[in-house]
């Protein structure tokens, strides 16, 4: 079809007129477990593609969505929904983490949400001494954006296969079933194809991320019509497949005091020039294991908070079937284990409870029988990790142009940030703003370095894995400065 736009006007005309009957969208006023109306515009809805259903969530802009830029977001995993990043990342949505009594799990509105902007003083220090200091203030008024949530890879989420063989995913088939989804969603959702666009999300998304970017570039490159307004991406903690995001881990853990001196040196010569995660010197081994009893003993998304279960559910069924729900989604065949209520993984154990409700599948408009049980990580999936690397999509990428913004939350030992900038400086860009901090309420949020192509990075002090999810104030400071083109 995409050949045929080439071709003749008449050709696009008629895509345009046919390709929203692959659309399946409808708007959501209320949710189980919110009180009263949602105070800003959802839909939900499905976008065919092959043989594919993905479902997304999109929420518009609350300043002004017919100019405000537009963000795909991916969750990570792969296999974790978009749901996750919505409720407990960028969304305008979170769980109260009460303690579940056998209810609906409340939900309450999120003011930091990336959907969200208003005034923002920044103060900077003008002049500073033993004896005072003298402070000026700027006032800007930034973006805020549109956000689609889409669960990809199928599989995830409430996406769903026609076919069997429709479940068997990988990097690259499933970036270009996200692609093929943008361009029919911006078809049928015409009012936005001129909104600046970036695609984003964390962790495992920092593979696939920059892939789907460049193919949207492609696409503009060969004249695809219509034309897409791609402006760069945002990759947060990105796994980006390069052997420094696992091998960071162990600098990182000596430089947070989690192994010792004597540890890490010894390790270091041992394991010269051996692949950390399967060694074949027998030395480096032995030290490795020791290293790693370390590491395994510590909250690796975030290093200060406590190590608590993992809230997915046991397996079962693992030959590619989709879970089952007995008496119409009340009741989970596998629910995920109980996490104590201090742990911040009880709020993704009522997410379970809330999606595999039928009230609430009703109200987001699932189509029955499509996904008998909802899983916030499915870490089950078939999938192809045929991607060795994003990083020469990065530097085409941010050489051709386009914006980029790299984010590291500065607690996560699941990608260290030092690995992240390892391989930032192994791109060989000049520095045009070295190394300083940036601010959020006054307060120094993290430490940031522009390079010459757009590129940006930045550390969120305090946060993990998922940054927005550990410090949402300082993300969408963060994120709205960076939007509107200015300095963090």
């Amino acid at each position: 079809m995409t050949s045929c736009l080439h071709l003749q006007p008449l050709c696009l005309l008629l895509m345009l007129i046919l390709w929203p009957l692959f659309i399946s969208a409808s708007i959501v006023t209320h949710l189980p477990g919110f009180h009263g109306p949602l105070p800003f515009h959802l839909e939900t809805g499905y976008v065919g593609v092959d043989e594919v259903q993905l479902f997304y969530y999109f929420i518009e802009s609350e300043g002004n969505p017919v100019e405000d830029p537009l963000i795909l977001w991916l969750t990570g995993g792969p296999g974790c929904s978009a749901f996750s990043g919505l409720v407990f990342e960028v969304g305008p949505l979170k769980f109260r983490s009460v303690e579940y009594n056998g209810s609906l799990p409340t939900l309450v509105y999120h003011p930091f949400s990336w959907t969200k902007g208003d005034l923002f003083f920044s103060f900077v220090d003008n002049f500073h001494d033993l004896f005072y200091s003298v402070k000026s203030f700027m006032i800007f008024i930034f973006q805020v954006s549109n956000v689609i949530f889409l669960d990809s890879p199928v599989g995830t989420g409430f996406s769903f296969s026609n076919t069997p063989e429709g479940y068997v995913d990988g990097d690259i088939t499933s970036s270009n079933r996200v692609y093929k989804f943008l361009r029919k969603w911006l078809i049928d959702h015409r009012q936005f194809l001129s909104n600046p666009l970036y695609i984003a999300g964390d962790s495992y998304a920092g593979m696939v991320v920059p892939f789907i970017t460049n193919l949207i570039s492609q696409g503009i490159e060969s004249g695809t019509q219509p034309p897409l307004n791609l402006k760069g991406y945002l990759i947060g903690n990105p796994g980006t497949g390069e052997a420094i995001d696992l091998n960071s881990r162990i600098p990182y853990a000596h430089n947070m005091g989690i192994i010792s001196d004597e540890l890490y040196e010894s390790t270091i010569i041992s394991c010269e020039g051996e692949d950390y995660e399967s060694p074949t010197n027998t030395v480096c081994a032995e030290k490795l294991r020791v290293v790693n009893k370390f590491i395994n003993e510590i909250h690796k998304p975030h290093i200060l908070e406590p190590k608590c279960p993992r809230t997915s559910p046991n397996p079962r069924n693992m030959a590619g079937e989709r879970r089952f729900l007995k008496d119409e989604h009340e009741e989970l065949i596998a629910p995920p284990p109980v996490p104590p209520l201090k742990c911040r993984s009880y709020a993704y154990y009522l997410s379970y409870i809330w999606a595999n409700t039928g009230a609430v599948r009703d109200a987001l408009h699932i189509q029955k029988g499509t996904v008998p049980e909802w899983i916030r990580c499915n870490d089950y999936l078939q999938y192809a990790h045929d991607l060795p690397s994003s990083i020469k999509y990065q530097q085409k990428l941010t050489s051709q142009g386009y914006r980029a913004l790299v984010y590291s939350g500065d607690h996560d030992m699941l990608v260290p940030h030092i690995g992240t900038q390892t391989w930032i400086r192994s791109l060989n860009y000049s520095i045009v703003d070295d190394w300083r901090s940036w601010f959020s309420s006054g307060q120094v949020a993290g430490y940031t370095r522009t390079y010459v192509h757009n590129l940006t990075f930045a550390t969120i002090k305090g946060a993990g894995h998922t940054a927005p999810e550990y410090k949402p104030r300082e993300s969408l400071d963060m994120i709205k400065r960076w939007l509107s083109y200015q300095p963090l």
